[in-house]
C-alpha cells in the first residue's frame, strides 16, 4: 500500500479552537513553547499526570471534594492505576449543570414525524422525579440498572437518574435476541431493568414484549420492569400482565405519590472510579466480557475527545446514528457536558429512503454526524448525493468508526456530501469507552487515514519483535496509562481475565488486537482489521482490510469476507477471501482473475488469496463489524455456540463443510 498523500481538507487557522487554548495554558503553566499539535501530542505522554490534571483544571468539572493524588506515575498501564484519588463528584450532576432553556435532547424515530425535545430544565425535571421513584423501589449506590432499549429520550434519562444515584447503567438494544441478552445481564444480576413495548424497523412494527419476558423470566433478580410504551399511543391495549414486576413508566413515576411536585435531584458524591457503565466485549466466539466503566475516567476522556480533539461547545448539535448497545451511545451523551445538544434516533437510516438522516441534519441543524462506514459506503453504492439535495449548511463535522473507512468513501463524502467539512475517522473500542485515533480540527485530513493519535493516548504500533515502526504493519498497543481503561472486570476474581485480554501478549503493553499502520509523514493511522484473526500466509502478515479497501472498489461486489485458514498440521496457512456480489450479478472466473490482479498491483503476489469463493451473506455483529474470527472456526471445523452478538447469526452456517475448503 502507498503512502496516501492526497490531503482533502484543511481546517481554517484564523479561527481559534479549544485546543489552542488549552495548549496556551500549558505553555504558561510550564513554560513550555508547543506550537502545533504534535508538539502537544508529545508532551502530552511525556508528561500525562499533568496533561490529565490540566485537562480537569480546564474542563471545569463540577466537584464535591478535590483530589490528593492525579495517579501514581510510577505504576505502568498493566497495574491499572488509580486516577484522582480522593476527588467526589456525580457524572450525571456534571451533565445536568446546565439548567436554561437551551435544547438538551432532540429524540425521534423511524415512523415518527415530530422530533420531541426536552431542555436542560426539563431534563433535569424529568431526571428528578425518575431518580426519587427509582429510590423508592430500592434501587441503591453499586446497584445494577439495566436497559434493553432504543435510542430514544428515556433511555437518556433512565441512565442519568441511575447515575444519580451512584448505581450502575448497563445496555443492549432490541435488536439483540434474547440469547444475546442474557449472555450480557445474567452474569451482573441486574435489580430494574427499562424496557419497550415494541420498536419500529424497515417499515414494520416489531413486538418487544415477548422477548422481554423470557429476558424478565430468566433473570431472578429483577425487582422492577419499567415499560416505555414506545410505539403503543393508548396503553390500556397493551397487555404486560404476563411479564413478572412490569409496569409502564407513567405509573412507576405516579408510585410516589408526589403529583405535579418536582422533587429535589439529589447527586451521590462518589470516587472517581466509581462504577458508571459497564460494557461489554463482541461475545463473537465466547461469553462476553463484563468490562466497568469509572464515571469519573469516563467523562474525562470524553471531554477531551469532543472538546480537544472535535472543538466543540454549547452551539453544537450533535447526531450519532447509533444503538444503545454501541459505545457511541455513551460517548454521544457525555456532549450534554459540553451544553451541546445531542439527537437520539432509532429505527433504519434507509426508511422510509436513503435521505432520512440527512433530511434530520437539515431539520434540526446538526453540526456534528457520526455514523458506522458501512452506511457511507451503502449510500455511495446507491448513488445517493446528499450535497445536490439537502443544504447541511449547518454540518460542519461527520465522524466514522466501526470499521475502516476506505479511501473510496473518503472520495464520496468530499465529492457528493460536503467538500468543507471534517470527516474524522475515529477508532478505539468498547474497551476503552473512547478512542486510541480519531479527529483533529487543528489538522489536515488525508485520503483513507485516521488524522492523528488521540492527545494523552501513548499509541505505537509494535512488529513481531515488540518494536515500535513507522511505515510498516504492526499491532497497535497502548503503552501507558490513561484513565478511561477499565476499572476491572465483573465477576474476574485476581483480574485474570483482565490482564489475559490486554497484557498477555506483551507484558506491561496494552495490545489492543487491531493491527495498523502508521505514515511516518503525515502521522495518521490506518486500521488494517482485528490481528486475532491475522492473515499470515508464507509468513507475511496482513490485515484483512488491505484486502477490503481493494476489493470492495469494484462495484460488482457488494461486500467481502477474508480469513485465514490453518492446514491439519498447523504449520501452513491459506487465505480464503469470500465475495458477495452486488444484485443482478454473478460470481464467475473473471470477477476472481480481477480481484486478483488488483491485489497483485496494490499489494503483492503474497497477499492474493488462494481461493476466492462466492456467499450470499457476510456476518456482521449488531455494532456493524465483520465477523471474522467465528468463520475461521467454522470454516476449520469448529463450532460456533455463542451468536448472541450477530445481526445475522445464521449466516455462518454458509460457511460450514464447504467442499473446496475440505482435506486441506
Amino acid at each position: 500500500m502507498d503512502t496516501p498523500v492526497k490531503c482533502m481538507w484543511r481546517p481554517d487557522r484564523s479561527k481559534r479552537t479549544k485546543q489552542d487554548d488549552f495548549r496556551k495554558r500549558i505553555n504558561n503553566k510550564f513554560g513550555v513553547k508547543l506550537e502545533t499539535y504534535d508538539d502537544l501530542y508529545k508532551w502530552s505522554l511525556n508528561n500525562y499526570p499533568e496533561f490529565w490534571e490540566t485537562l480537569w483544571q480546564f474542563s471545569e468539572l463540577k466537584v464535591s471534594q478535590q483530589y490528593e493524588e492525579v495517579t501514581d506515575s510510577t505504576k505502568g498501564i498493566a497495574d491499572i492505576p488509580e486516577w484522582f484519588r480522593g476527588s467526589r463528584f456525580n457524572y450525571a450532576e456534571n451533565l445536568l449543570r446546565q439548567e436554561d432553556n437551551k435544547i438538551a435532547i432532540y429524540s425521534t424515530g423511524e415512523g415518527l414525524k415530530d422530533v420531541e425535545t426536552r431542555t436542560f430544565g426539563e431534563l433535569r425535571c424529568d431526571v428528578a422525579r425518575l431518580s426519587a421513584v427509582m429510590r423508592k423501589a430500592g434501587i441503591k449506590k453499586g446497584d445494577r440498572v439495566v436497559g434493553y432499549i432504543p435510542n430514544c429520550l428515556e433511555a437518556v434519562e433512565a441512565m442519568l437518574a441511575t447515575a444519580s444515584i451512584g448505581a450502575v447503567w448497563s445496555t443492549t438494544s432490541p435488536d439483540f435476541g434474547v440469547t444475546g441478552v442474557l449472555d450480557r445481564f445474567s452474569q451482573i444480576q441486574p435489580k430494574m431493568i427499562f424496557s419497550v413495548d415494541g420498536v419500529m424497523y424497515n417499515g414494520k412494527c416489531h413486538d418487544h414484549l415477548v422477548k422481554l419476558q423470557q429476558v424478565v423470566e430468566c433473570l431472578p433478580d429483577l425487582e422492577t420492569v419499567v415499560i416505555v410504551p414506545y410505539v403503543t399511543t393508548d396503553t390500556r391495549q397493551c397487555d404486560i400482565s404476563h411479564i413478572r414486576n412490569s409496569c409502564f413508566l407513567k405509573d412507576f413515576l405516579a408510585s410516589d405519590g408526589a403529583g405535579d411536585v418536582t422533587p429535589e435531584l439529589t447527586f451521590e458524591q462518589l470516587p472517581f472510579n466509581h462504577p458508571l457503565y459497564i460494557m461489554y466485549s463482541s461475545g463473537t466466539t465466547d461469553v462476553p466480557k463484563c468490562m466497568v466503566h469509572s464515571s469519573g475516567g469516563t467523562l474525562l476522556k470524553h471531554i477531551e475527545e469532543h472538546v480537544l480533539q472535535g472543538n466543540m461547545t454549547q452551539n453544537d448539535i450533535l447526531f450519532y446514528y447509533t444503538s444503545t448497545g454501541w459505545m457511541m451511545w455513551n460517548w454521544m451523551v457525555s456532549a450534554l457536558f459540553m451544553g451541546a445538544a445531542i439527537v437520539c434516533y432509532d429505527g433504519s437510516p434507509f426508511v422510509p429512503n436513503e435521505n432520512v438522516l440527512w433530511d434530520l441534519v437539515d431539520k434540526i441543524g446538526v453540526t456534528v454526524l457520526g455514523t458506522g462506514a458501512k452506511w457511507l459506503s451503502v449510500l455511495d453504492d446507491r448513488g445517493i448525493k446528499p450535497g445536490k439535495t439537502h443544504s447541511l449548511q449547518t454540518l460542519h463535522t461527520i465522524l466514522s468508526t466501526g470499521s475502516p473507512l476506505k479511501p473510496t468513501t473518503f472520495d464520496y463524502v468530499y465529492r457528493d456530501i460536503k467538500s468543507d467539512l471534517l470527516l474524522g475517522s475515529i477508532t478505539g473500542g468498547t474497551d476503552i469507552i473512547a478512542c486510541f485515533a480519531g479527529h483533529n480540527c487543528t489538522g489536515e485530513v488525508y485520503r483513507g487515514e485516521i488524522q492523528c493519535r488521540v492527545l494523552g493516548m501513548a499509541v505505537e504500533c509494535w512488529n513481531e519483535d515488540g518494536k515500535p515502526v513507522l511505515g510498516d504493519v504492526g499491532e497497535l498497543v497502548c503503552t501507558k496509562p490513561f484513565p478511561s481503561m477499565p476499572t476491572h472486570f465483573w465477576n474476574d476474581n485476581g483480574g485474570i481475565k483482565y490482564k489475559k485480554a490486554y497484557f498477555s501478549h506483551w507484558p506491561g503493553v496494552w495490545a489492543h488486537g487491531d493491527f495498523c499502520k502508521i505514515n511516518p509523514d503525515t502521522g495518521g493511522i490506518w486500521m488494517l482489521g482485528r490481528s486475532d484473526g491475522t492473515l499470515n500466509p508464507n509468513g507475511v502478515r496482513f490485515g484483512s482490510a488491505e484486502i477490503y479497501h481493494i476489493v470492495e472498489q469494484f462495484k460488482e461486489i457488494q461486500d467481502s469476507l477474508c480469513v485465514s485458514q490453518r492446514n491439519k498440521t498447523g504449520d501452513e496457512e491459506r487465505v480464503i477471501l469470500f465475495l458477495q456480489m452486488a444484485p443482478g450479478i454473478a460470481f464467475s472466473n473473471e470477477i476472481v482473475r480481477t480481484v486478483k490482479s488488483s491485489i497483485r498491483q496494490q499489494l503483492s503476489a503474497r497477499h492474493i488469496p488462494a481461493i476466492v469463493l462466492p456467499t450470499n451473506e457476510i456476518p456482521y455483529t449488531h455494532n456493524g463489524k465483520k465477523v471474522e474470527v467465528a468463520v475461521k472456526k467454522v470454516i476449520s471445523g469448529e463450532e460456533v455456540k455463542v451468536r448472541g452478538a450477530y445481526a445475522n447469526p445464521n449466516c455462518i452456517d454458509l460457511y460450514a463443510n464447504i467442499p473446496e475448503l475440505q482435506g486441506y
